[in-house]
C-alpha cells in the first residue's frame, strides 16, 4: 500500500488535515507537539469513475484503492540533532514512500506558530535543511567507510564513494539526495541506506480559506519560488485545512452547497491524494467480476503482466491473455458481454502497457 508521510513544523496544519483526510479524530491542539506518535490512516482514492463503473455493471460491492497517510510530529530547527524528539520523528518519515510538506500560508495570532510568525520561506528552510542535515550524517558515515575499502581496489566501494561524493555536493547546495541518482542502481543504493532527501516531495500550502482560488497570494508565490529553488519540479498544492475539516463533516447535497458556496470545484483532500499519484509515477486501472468492481494501483508503463500479478500471482503465472477496454467504453456498454457484441474488446498480451482508465479481463491457467 502507498504510504505518505505529512511533515513539517508543528502547528502549521498537519493533524487538521490528517484528520480531514482520514475522519480519524487524531489529536490537533493549538500548541507544539500534540503528536509524538505518528497517526496513521487508510484513505480510499477519490476516482467517480469507480461509482460509474459500478452502477453501470449493476455491483454494490465497490472496492476502491487505497493510500495510507502517516501524520508525522512536528520538526523543530535542530532535529537532525534530536532537538524535539527530532531523531525519533525522522525515523517515522524514513518509512514512507513520499512526503507531503505542509506550510503554512496564513496569520492568525490565536494560532500559536513554534517561530513566533508565519514566513513560508523560512519555514519551508527550516524542514530542508534538517533532512539535508540528517542525510548528510548518514552519508559522511557511509563514505567514509567505502573510501577505506576503495583504497584498496574494491571496485565496488570506488563506485558507492563516486555517488556519496555526488550526494553530498547535491546536500551542500540545498538539493537533495534525489538530484544525485543517474541511474536505477543510484536509487536503489540510496533508498537502502535510507536517504530522506531521497523520497518524492509534494507540498501543501495551508492557506487561510477566504484566500482558496487566489493563485497570486504573496504568500503562495513565496513558497512556490523558495520550493523550486531545492526543488525545480515542485509542485504546490493550495488548500486549507480548517475548510477541508469542515467540508469532512458534511455528506450528499450539503457537501456539494459548502464546495459551491466557496467556489471550489473539487475538495482540496481529492486534488492531494491525485497529485501525490502523479508525484509517484502511478495510475489507476479496474476489474469488474461477478462479485465486485474494484480499482487497482500500477505504477505507470506496466505491462498487462504486471497488473497481473497485482491482483494474485496466478493470474501472472498462468497469464494467457488481457481482454481490454477503457472504463468509458464499458460504462457505456453495461457489461462485459455487451461491450464484446459491440467489439469494443481488444485482447492484449503479456507486454501490453496498461493504460490509466483500463477495466482488464485475465484470462489464465493454472
Amino acid at each position: 500500500m502507498l504510504r505518505l508521510g505529512i511533515i513539517g513544523l508543528p502547528n502549521v496544519g498537519k493533524s487538521t488535515l490528517f484528520n480531514a483526510l482520514t475522519k480519524a479524530g487524531a489529536a490537533a491542539s493549538n500548541y507544539p507537539f500534540c503528536t509524538v506518535e505518528p497517526n496513521v490512516g487508510v484513505v480510499p482514492v477519490p476516482d467517480d469513475r469507480l461509482d460509474r463503473l459500478a452502477a453501470a455493471a449493476s455491483q454494490t460491492n465497490v472496492i476502491p484503492t487505497t493510500v495510507e497517510f502517516v501524520d508525522i510530529a512536528g520538526l523543530v530547527e535542530g532535529a537532525s540533532t534530536g532537538e524535539g524528539l527530532g531523531n525519533q520523528f525522522l525515523s517515522h518519515i524514513r518509512t514512507v514512500d513520499a512526503m507531503v510538506h505542509v506550510v503554512r500560508c496564513f496569520a492568525d495570532p490565536d494560532v500559536v506558530h513554534v517561530m513566533g510568525d508565519s514566513d513560508p520561506e523560512r519555514d519551508h528552510d527550516v524542514i530542508t535543511s534538517e533532512l539535508a542535515l540528517a542525510d548528510l550524517a548518514t552519508v559522511e558515515r557511509r563514505k567514509e567507510k567505502a573510501a577505506k575499502l576503495a583504497r584498496s581496489g574494491d571496485k565496488d566501494a570506488q563506485r558507492e564513494e563516486a555517488l556519496l561524493t555526488r550526494v553530498m555536493a547535491e546536500l551542500n547546495a540545498g538539493r537533495g539526495a534525489r538530484d544525485a541518482v543517474q541511474s536505477p542502481d543510484d536509487h536503489r543504493y540510496l533508498r537502502q541506506i535510507g536517504l530522506l532527501t531521497l523520497k518524492p516531495i509534494l507540498y501543501a500550502a495551508n492557506v487561510d480559506e477566504a484566500d482558496l482560488g487566489n493563485d497570486a497570494l504573496p504568500a503562495l508565490l513565496e513558497l512556490r519560488a523558495t520550493a523550486q529553488v531545492h526543488h525545480e519540479d515542485a509542485e504546490i498544492l493550495a488548500f486549507s485545512a480548517k475548510f477541508e475539516a469542515e467540508l469532512a463533516e458534511l455528506n450528499g447535497e450539503a457537501r456539494d452547497e459548502f464546495l459551491h458556496a466557496a467556489g471550489v470545484a473539487e475538495p482540496g483532500l481529492d486534488r492531494l491524494i491525485h497529485a501525490c499519484y502523479r508525484l509517484l509515477g502511478l495510475e489507476t486501472f479496474f476489474t469488474v467480476g461477478d462479485r465486485e468492481v474494484r480499482a487497482w494501483t500500477i505504477p505507470v508503463e506496466s505491462t498487462a503482466f504486471d497488473a497481473a500479478g497485482e491482483i494474485h500471482s496466478d493470474f501472472q503465472r498462468g497469464f494467457i491473455r488481457a481482454e481490454t477496454i477503457h472504463v468509458e467504453e464499458f460504462i457505456q456498454a453495461g457489461s462485459y458481454r455487451a461491450a464484446r457484441e459491440r467489439g469494443l474488446l481488444r485482447s492484449e498480451g503479456r507486454d501490453y502497457p496498461v493504460q490509466d482508465g483500463d477495466v482488464l479481463l485475465f484470462r489464465f491457467n493454472v
